[in-house]
């Protein structure tokens, strides 16, 4: 099994005829992905082909559930229509909506994160690298062939820590990898996948991986404590970041203890999480727990 994708998954594209969404379409079918159209209204009624595979694009994601069934949404529109695209999608009642996006205005996200909430629309996303259910479905542009499927479920917030431990664990392999983006605000939180995770019965092992800024983390392990009974492993980035200096994603704000790596690292040990001190370590944790091994006050 898998969270929020599956084999059975039937995917949309938003500026699938874009250089971006062209690009990546192509990839996520050769992963094994049923893309079943993109959405453009400039351009409905056209089929794009990908090597042996003939996608129909659509005026609207309305019009392209109706005729295919999707139920996922893979969003590739510049920052300015992203709100758009994804009220849009919400309205037509999709069910996932990934926001590859960057850039988006904050207050747009609030307003379509908020408003899919209400329509019953989950967003992962703005600004994310997307999900992959390995040997299943790949929404967005994690690499598909990194890995392979096997009992470990990952939560990030950051892309490029998303493939390696992906590639760290490849002979182990995941359930569902997914790179929730860290923009200040977004769509689906840790404390959203930990949930999924426990939930599914595949799932033996959570890797969450943080980073500097906010509470999310902090929010995370105090879930963890309440309701999580599987082993959850961790690694927080960005314990060499300056005090009081935003890092990279604009989330990544520190203003004295708050919102530092050590602070979301002693939260997440005090719920019971091994958190590791760089990715390759933090590999070597998730493979001593599966394997049986616990420190004392940790989880396994």
């Amino acid at each position: 099994m898998a969270i929020y994708l599956t084999k059975e998954s039937r995917v949309l594209v938003q500026g699938m005829t874009g250089a971006e969404g062209m690009r990546h379409t192509r990839r996520m079918l050769a992963a094994g992905t049923d893309v079943v159209g993109g959405v453009n209204p400039r351009k409905a009624g056209r089929t794009v082909n990908f090597d042996e595979r003939a996608v129909p694009v659509f005026g609207s994601v309305h019009e392209g559930m109706e005729h295919t069934g999707a139920d996922v949404t893979v969003v590739f529109v510049p920052p300015a229509f992203a709100k758009t695209a994804v009220v849009e999608a919400a309205d037509a009642g999709i069910g996932l909506a990934v926001v590859i996006t960057e850039g988006i205005p904050v207050h747009d996200s609030v307003a379509f994160t908020a408003y899919a909430r209400t329509r019953g629309t989950r967003v992962i996303g703005p600004n994310c690298p997307g999900l992959i259910s390995p040997g299943q479905s790949n929404a967005g542009i994690i690499p598909p062939d990194i890995t392979k499927p096997g009992p470990i479920g990952l939560v990030s917030k950051s892309g490029t820590l998303t493939y390696q431990l992906m590639h760290e664990l490849r002979d182990t392999g995941f359930t569902t990898c997914v790179g929730i983006g860290g923009d200040p605000v977004t769509g689906t939180t840790h404390t959203d996948c930990l949930a999924a995770f426990q939930d599914d019965p595949d799932t033996e092992l959570i890797v969450l991986i943080g980073e500097i800024g906010g509470d999310a983390e902090e929010r995370a392990a105090a879930y963890i404590r309440d309701h999580v009974t599987k082993p959850v492993v961790g690694y927080v980035a960005g314990f060499t970041a300056p005090e009081g200096r935003t890092m990279g994603h604009a989330g990544a704000i520190v203003s004295g203890s708050s919102g530092t790596a050590r602070a979301k690292k002693e939260a997440l040990e005090a719920a019971g999480v091994r958190v590791g001190s760089t990715p390759t370590e933090t590999a070597r944790h998730v493979l001593a727990v599966l394997g049986g091994e616990a420190g004392d006050g940790v989880r396994a």
